[in-house]
């Protein structure tokens, strides 16, 4: 029986409505607990926002959606539906991969199409070897999801389980890189199905075959785009936690917590105070732990993923070969990720994600124009260039990334642009993420499963914690199971696999879309937006060429009965020392 929250747990306050917060308020909604939801933006979504700039409906977060049937999942708790809230579209080609060679693959979720384009790219004995692979990861995702991914672990021992034994049977204890070469010679192909590692903070050939799920999700389970943008998730989330009877309050910054003993009392904005039985927490662990005053021991500090730049560029063109999502390889491959993971250094040969939201849904910008999304990952402000560093590195390399973008086929990107949004470490670190990267912890073996960072906290018995920080871990899928499985914390529901979704078909395509956000919204401060006829930054940066790295995802709404509005403002300095636990609450995010 997985440990649940003791005493009354009547009216629970979730703190963040992000997709961890909202999950969990639709899943403690199902089961009859009265919820508020405290938020200190303007608007739902947390690190899955918003930004209108010029008429540019801008995802600030995520822009890769797999499993949406796990965010179903939490729609039914209330009686209620994604695909009846939210259209998605499912990407075909899923991806476009494209190689330094000139070489390019369009990456097929179905196995039949996916097998031919292989046999195309790199020759029949290599489709042979994808259709093994696909058998792999269906295996390695099947021994996993029930009692690996969504469940809550009270204790190491809870890995004890027959799955184990079928995991490590599959190979899923040795690494990444060379088992997915047991399948497939070509190295083009290799890094296709081992770049997800990334998404995790850890490099292909450090990183364990069990990862390989996430190439499962990416590859195998499919890729969708819901029209109207990323944010129609949690804005369409929003909508049925308050028709479910949710009070949803935006533009509220939590300072503290209330507590008698080893129980939480009330949560107090700089507005309000508001009493509950128990809490849920959505913040980014460093902020959690300040306000709950309380700090789990652990042998070892954190370890966290690397960060991400991201360009977010509104164009009077596009380029044709560009898919709705087409990775950028470099020539370059296990220098990038030193460079990344352990020397701090900007990638030297990049590996990009470029999304062009606007191939699917053109209302994402004006008419005849087009909205690009670069994202170069790069190293955390840990063990790279700190975050008062990028005011000055962020505009350079920007530069340097729209040359390799000019080099690469993307003639005249930059004099293409129209409006631009710029977001570097330094401003995950102003929104309060640890070590300026909006990916968390990595996905090490010591900081993955029952030795993550633990969703209930010693010393508090009434508070939950949910999100990339805390079990299962960092991306989409994974963020929404972990609202659900703080929901089972408190309810006592099972929390080994209790999966009551309705999979997904593309029959299953929604009656309603969420509505468009309000054009005109002001750009958020904690983002530096710098336009074409804006001072011209300074460009003397070639930045270091990196090496291919498959780019993590950033790393995830308003209730109908009112309109999405603009984010509010973020402090303009970046918070106290995320590691002191003695730093003041109040510059903690909320969202």
């Amino acid at each position: 029986m997985t440990r649940a929250l003791p005493g009354p747990t009547d009216h629970v306050v979730v703190v963040g409505a992000g997709l961890a917060g909202l999950s969990a308020a639709l899943h403690l909604l199902g089961a009859g607990r009265r919820v508020t939801v405290v938020e200190r933006e303007d608007l739902p979504g947390g690190r899955a926002g918003r930004l209108d700039l010029a008429g540019y409906r801008i995802d600030t977060g995520p822009t890769v959606l797999t499993m949406p049937e796990l965010a179903d999942e939490a729609f039914a708790a209330v009686g209620d539906s994604l695909y009846e809230r939210v259209h998605l579209v499912p990407l075909h080609p899923a991806y476009r991969a494209c190689f330094a060679d000139g070489s390019s693959l369009d990456v097929h979720t179905g196995a039949d199409a996916m097998a031919a384009e292989v046999e195309r790219f790199a020759g029949p004995a290599e489709a042979a070897g994808y259709r093994r692979l696909r058998d792999w990861l269906e295996r390695v995702y099947r021994a996993q999801m029930r009692r690996f991914i969504d469940v809550n672990f009270d204790s190491p021992l809870g890995l004890l389980n027959a799955d184990l034994a079928r995991l490590a049977a599959l190979g899923g204890f040795g690494r990444l890189d060379a088992r997915i070469g047991h399948f497939l010679s070509d190295e083009r192909l290799r890094r296709v199905f081992s770049f997800q590692a990334l998404y995790a903070g850890v490099p292909p050939a450090r990183a364990l075959a069990a990862y390989a799920v996430i190439a499962y999700m990416d590859t195998v389970a499919g890729v969708y785009f819901p029209r109207g943008g990323m944010h129609a998730l949690p804005r369409a989330m929003a909508e049925a936690a308050t028709d479910a009877g949710a009070e949803l309050r935006y533009g509220q910054r939590v300072t503290r917590l209330e507590r008698s003993g080893e129980r939480i009392t009330a949560v107090v904005t700089d507005t309000v105070r508001i009493p509950c039985d128990a809490v849920v927490l959505t913040p980014d662990l460093p902020v959690a732990y300040r306000l709950l005053g309380r700090r789990p021991r652990r042998p070892l500090g954190l370890r966290h993923s690397p960060s991400a730049v991201v360009l977010h560029a509104g164009t009077d063109r596009t380029w044709p070969h560009l898919a709705h999502h087409t990775l950028s390889f470099g020539a370059a491959w296990h220098t990038t990720f030193d460079e990344l993971t352990r020397a701090g250094r900007l990638m030297s040969d990049p590996s990009l994600l470029i999304t062009r939201p606007t191939a699917t849904d053109p209302g994402l910008a004006p008419p005849g124009r087009h909205l690009h999304y670069i994202l170069a990952p790069c190293p955390n402000t840990a063990i790279g260039p700190h975050a008062a560093a990028w005011s000055d590195l962020g505009p350079r390399y920007r530069d340097t990334l729209l040359r390799e973008l000019e080099r690469r086929g993307l003639g005249g990107i930059e004099a293409a642009i129209e409006e631009e949004c710029l977001i570097t470490p330094a401003d995950w670190h102003t929104q309060g993420h640890a070590a300026g990267t909006p990916f968390s912890a990595a996905h090490t073996f010591a900081q993955t499963g029952p030795f993550r960072p633990r969703n209930l906290v010693r010393g508090t018995e009434n508070a939950v914690l949910a999100g990339c920080g805390t079990t299962p871990g960092v991306g989409v899928p994974t963020v929404l199971l972990s609202g659900k499985l703080a929901a089972a914390r408190v309810t006592g529901a099972p929390g080994r696999g209790a999966t009551s979704s309705r999979p997904f078909t593309t029959a299953a395509l929604p009656a309603r879309a969420g509505a468009p956000a309000r054009p005109g919204s002001p750009v958020p401060s904690v983002f530096r937006t710098v336009t074409r006829k804006a001072a011209a930054a300074p460009r003397a940066l070639e930045a270091p060429r990196p090496g291919p790295t498959g780019a993590p995802e950033p790393p995830a709404s308003s209730p109908r009965s009112r309109p999405a509005g603009p984010q509010s403002p973020v402090p303009e300095s970046p918070p106290a020392d995320l590691t002191d636990p003695t730093a003041p609450a109040t510059e903690g995010r909320t969202g």
